[in-house]
């Protein structure tokens, strides 16, 4: 619970996805939604990043991508990948934590038909209320 007071300086930056491959899961973002590619590419380990993660002898690499719309300071999509990584558990609409990422697109279900083209997958239809 808060205690009322908002953080000051608070402002989104960036959103971070584990990807199994993570310059496939950077160039999908970038050729269908136009994210574009934030140098340096990332290459971290040692003790700080494990103490950072929790993750023994953690290391990854990976890049920032900047979301279209917001600007050459708008908020990143952060993805990288470890060298030995957790089983993801099965997609599912009400399972706890991040559920999606949205980006709005004129026609949507030509958005998904070219996402889906890419390897992307669903989970439910497209609905309108």
């Amino acid at each position: 619970m808060s205690n009322g007071q908002a953080i000051r300086g608070a402002r989104y930056g960036h959103t971070n996805i584990i990807a199994a491959d993570w310059r496939r899961l950077a160039d999908f973002y970038a050729q269908l939604f136009g994210c574009e590619f934030v140098p340096p590419e990332r290459d971290y380990e040692g003790a700080d990043l494990a103490r950072g993660t929790g993750v023994p002898d953690a290391a990854i690499r990976g890049v920032h991508l900047r979301l279209p719309g917001h600007g050459a300071n708008g908020p990143t999509l952060e993805i990288y990948s470890y060298p030995r990584s957790e089983e993801r558990l099965p997609s599912a609409a009400n399972r706890l934590g991040l559920a999606h990422i949205a980006f709005e697109a004129e026609d949507v279900a030509a958005a998904r038909e070219s996402v889906l083209a890419a390897g992307g997958q669903t989970i439910g239809e497209i609905v309108t209320w």
